[in-house]
C-alpha cells in the first residue's frame, strides 16, 4: 500500500493491498491479548515519563517476542511536574514496582527506560537526598537497568502522554515514595518457643525455605546456611575454629551457662572465660558473650567478691608542700573611683600561711 503513495505510480488496488489492508484494520482495532504470567520466567518492564504523566507496562518474553501482563499510567501532580527529566523518569521507575509489586518482589527483572542516566544512578553516590531515598527504595527488588531507544518503548511512551485531569480527583492515592516496612532488613523478634536457628534446621531437615524474605536477606541466608547440618533431632554448626557444636536456644542455654558459671565446675569467672567454657563444653547460640556478660553482672555472689581496682579507688589530689613565703598568688584589679590619685589594687597573698598585702 505505500508503493500507491509513490510519485508518477498508477493506482491500482490489487489483491495483495486487500489483504494488507485487512491486516492492518485487525490489527488496529482488536486491542493486545494479556498474557497469564510464568512464574519460571525472568519479568520485563518498560518505564517512560512526559511532562504530565508516567507510563508502565509489565510484561514476559515468549518466543523472543514481548507479550504485556498488565498496563497503568498515572498523572502527576503539580509538585511532581516540576521534576527535573532524571527524577521524571525514576519517579517512573518507582511508580511502576509500586504497582506490580506482587509479581517483581523476589522475582529477577529487567527495566527498558529511554533516559540513558538511570542505568548509571544506581552507582552513583552523590546524588540528590530524593534520588538516593528512591534508589534505597529499590534495592528490595532484583533487577538490571537497560537502556532502550525511544522507539522501541512505544507502549510505555504512549501511555505517558495519557493526560487525565480528572485522574487525581477520581483516585487521589499519591504514588508511595517511603519504605513498605519501618522494619526492613531488621530481625524479627520471635516468639520464646520458637529457636532462633528454626529457619535454618527446616532448610536442612525438610529442604523448606521461608517465604517474604528479599535478595539481600535470601543471599546472607544461603551464606550462613552453608556452616550447619541436621542430625535428627539436633542441628550443628561448624565454627570458625572448624569444631563442630550443637545449637541450643531458651531454657536449655540458660541452664548450660549458669552451669558453666556456678555449677561444680564452675567458678564465678568472668564472662569471657565463661563463654569459653561453653564453647568448650560443645554448645553454640549467637548470643552467648551477651548472656554471659548479663548473667556475671547479676550474679548476687560475683558482685560480693572480687578485689577493687585502681578504676574503683577515690580520685585524690596531691597536696604540695612548701615553705612560708615561697608561693604567692597575685592578681591585678581595677579601675576603680579614684581614691588619693589611686585606682588600681595589686593584691599579693601568702599560699603557706594567707597573708593577704594589698597595694
Amino acid at each position: 500500500m505505500t508503493h500507491l503513495l509513490e510519485k508518477e505510480t498508477p493506482f491500482y488496488f490489487s489483491k495483495e493491498c486487500i489483504e494488507a489492508f485487512n491486516t492492518l484494520k485487525k490489527n488496529l482495532t482488536e486491542a493486545p491479548i494479556l498474557i497469564a504470567p510464568d512464574w519460571n520466567e525472568p519479568f520485563e518492564l518498560m518505564c517512560d515519563a512526559s511532562d504530565f504523566a508516567l507510563g508502565a507496562v509489565l510484561g514476559q518474553r515468549h518466543e523472543k517476542h514481548f507479550r504485556p501482563i498488565h498496563y497503568a499510567s498515572k498523572t502527576m501532580n503539580k509538585a511532581e511536574s516540576r521534576y527535573t527529566t532524571t527524577e521524571k523518569e525514576m519517579l517512573a521507575v518507582v511508580y511502576a514496582f509500586e504497582k506490580f509489586r506482587s509479581y517483581l518482589v523476589m522475582n529477577k527483572c529487567t527495566v527498558y527506560t529511554d533516559h540513558s542516566a538511570l542505568k548509571y544512578l544506581f552507582a552513583k553516590k552523590d546524588s540528590k537526598a530524593r534520588l538516593l531515598r528512591w534508589v534505597l527504595l529499590l534495592q528490595e527488588f532484583d533487577f538490571d537497568v537497560v537502556d532502550t531507544k525511544g522507539a522501541e518503548n512505544l507502549a510505555a511512551d504512549h501511555l505517558s502522554r495519557l493526560e487525565n485531569p480528572h485522574e487525581n480527583e477520581l483516585d487521589p492515592k499519591e504514588i508511595n515514595e517511603k519504605f513498605p516496612l519501618e522494619t526492613l532488613s531488621s530481625i524479627a523478634v520471635l516468639d520464646a518457643s520458637t529457636p532462633w536457628f528454626a529457619d535454618i534446621a527446616n532448610y536442612h531437615a525438610g529442604n523448606f525455605v521461608i517465604k517474604g524474605m528479599s535478595t539481600q536477606q535470601k543471599r546472607k541466608f544461603f551464606k550462613d546456611v552453608k556452616h550447619y547440618f541436621w542430625e535428627d533431632p539436633f542441628l550443628f554448626k561448624i565454627c570458625a575454629d572448624q569444631v563442630i557444636r550443637r545449637c541450643v536456644f531458651g531454657k536449655e542455654a540458660h541452664d548450660i551457662l549458669m552451669a558453666c558459671h556456678d555449677g561444680p565446675t564452675g567458678g564465678h569467672h568472668g564472662a569471657n572465660y565463661t563463654a569459653r567454657k561453653v564453647f568448650d563444653s560443645g554448645f553454640f547460640w549467637p548470643t552467648i558473650y551477651k548472656d554471659a556478660h548479663e548473667l556475671v553482672k547479676n550474679c548476687n555472689s560475683c558482685q560480693r567478691q572480687g578485689k577493687i581496682s585502681q578504676r574503683d579507688e577515690m580520685p585524690q589530689n596531691s597536696i604540695q608542700v612548701c615553705e612560708i613565703f615561697d608561693v604567692w598568688g597575685i592578681d591585678f584589679m581595677g579601675p576603680f573611683p579614684s581614691s588619693k590619685g589611686n585606682k588600681y589594687i595589686l593584691n599579693l597573698v601568702s599560699a603557706k600561711d594567707q597573708h593577704v598585702i594589698n597595694i
